[in-house]
């Protein structure tokens, strides 16, 4: 009997259908009305053949699934490809497949009829939306009737975990006090990389890359001239990426948390990409570090801690830079990126500069991004300091913003910070 309850709990349409049957024996005993009695035979009839005839929809099925991505970075598109197909004579008809996923913007859902044997597949391409972990799958099958009586479901093969990388805006030039080194700009070496040290220029040869073409140069001489570049083989750079819950403000692509992931990761990559040694820091939901590494997977290490980091730290970046100071020594410079308005942290990288530290910071400022708390007083404080600043509004661009630095220390060496 509880059984049964349940059973008629599970398929509220059919206690309805039942009830109406019953109904029309109990009327039709009543008055004698033959059409009553046909009506109810006709619901006890339709029933079962309705249960068995979708029970078979959802049997005899095969689901092919197909991720070709998962690994990419944030605008690029998650590729993949779903076959299914029916081992029955039978045609099946009104399958609801379902791609499960909580990838923002995945809708892979479609209603589908097969014939006898037949077999149908479709091509998905999901641009990613937002940085993070994911899940893609599993494939869900569902068979139902036309009169809504019966629902049965399938699931077909498992979860498959997708990493979406944040945003890197390139940057076509960056520039950071350079770090102590013995020797610092005497033996430096040269390489084939573009660093952002330029060590003179030549004339063109075939095969240079055109982003070396110094076209000063060039008008100026009348021959195309190319930039030689030399590395700088000791010096750490450590990126310090503010993750306090307290000091960000906004949401999703609209907020200070994102920003700041974009030019840590377009810093990490400009360096990177000149073969300097570059390390991570940052404390969210923990405390990551990726220790001074130079190469594209170290690049690929820093890419995933930036993928699920979030602004949900209870550690302020003061608190940060004085338990982790022991990694910074005379040959290591370190960029803070933060929308903090908190006094603390400047002085922080002040006392860091005197032990010979070279520092810089990118300011974020947090009222062009919705917050009450002006920004003006902290770039005050560095500036006094002689700490180079980048400040960075919410509708500026960030290639044009963080590049234009490199001219004005080309312009004045000594200056130590910017507006």
């Amino acid at each position: 009997m509880r059984r049964s309850i349940v059973w008629l709990r599970r398929y509220p349409n059919v206690a309805w259908a039942l009830f109406v049957a019953l109904a029309c024996f109990v009327i039709g005993f009543a008055t004698g009305f033959w059409l009553l009695f046909r009506l109810a035979y006709v619901i006890l009839l339709v029933i079962p053949l309705v249960y068995l005839w979708t029970r078979s929809m959802i049997n005899a099925l095969e689901v092919e699934v197909h991720r070709y991505t998962q690994r990419v970075s944030q605008g690029q598109s998650l590729d993949g490809r779903i076959v299914l197909t029916s081992t029955s004579r039978i045609p099946k008809v009104w399958l609801e497949v379902r791609d499960e996923a909580n990838v923002p913007g995945h809708m892979p859902h479609r209603v589908i009829t097969l014939g006898a044997r037949g077999s149908q597949s479709w091509h998905y391409e999901t641009p990613t939306l937002r940085r993070g972990v994911y899940q893609l799958g599993p494939v869900v099958v569902t068979a139902s009737d036309p009169f809504g009586f019966f629902r049965f479901t399938r699931t077909f093969g498992g979860t498959t975990p997708v990493l979406v990388y944040p945003s890197a805006p390139e940057l076509p030039n960056f520039y950071i006090p350079p770090a102590n080194l013995p020797g610092d700009g005497r033996f430096r070496r040269r390489t084939h990389n573009i660093t952002p040290n330029v060590a003179g220029l030549r004339a063109y040869e075939p095969g240079d890359s055109y982003n070396r073409i110094h076209w000063p140069a060039t008008a100026r001489t009348g021959n195309l001239m190319v930039k030689l570049f030399e590395l700088d083989p000791a010096s750490d750079i450590w990126v310090v990426l503010d993750l306090e819950r307290a000091v960000h403000v906004g949401e999703g692509d609209d907020g200070t948390e994102e920003a700041a992931v974009k030019i840590c990761a377009s810093i990490a990559r400009y360096f990177l990409a000149a073969n300097r040694t570059v390390g991570f820091m940052s404390f969210g939901d923990d405390l990551r570090i990726n220790e001074a590494d130079r190469g594209a997977n170290h690049y690929t290490r820093i890419l995933e801690s930036l993928a699920v980091a979030r602004a949900s730290g209870d550690v302020s970046l003061a608190k940060l830079l004085l338990e982790e100071s022991r990694r910074f020594g005379r040959h290591t410079t370190v960029v803070a990126i933060t929308p903090s308005t908190a006094s603390e942290w400047p002085l922080t990288l002040m006392g860091l500069q005197s032990r010979g530290v070279k520092v810089a910071a990118v300011l974020l400022e947090a009222e062009t991004f919705g917050a009450s708390a002006s920004s003006l007083d902290v770039y005050g404080t560095l500036a006094a300091g002689g700490i180079y600043t980048y400040t960075v509004k919410s509708s500026d661009d960030l290639g044009n913003v963080l590049a234009a630095g490199a001219d004005v220390a080309a312009l004045d060496p000594r200056s130590g910070g910017r507006r």
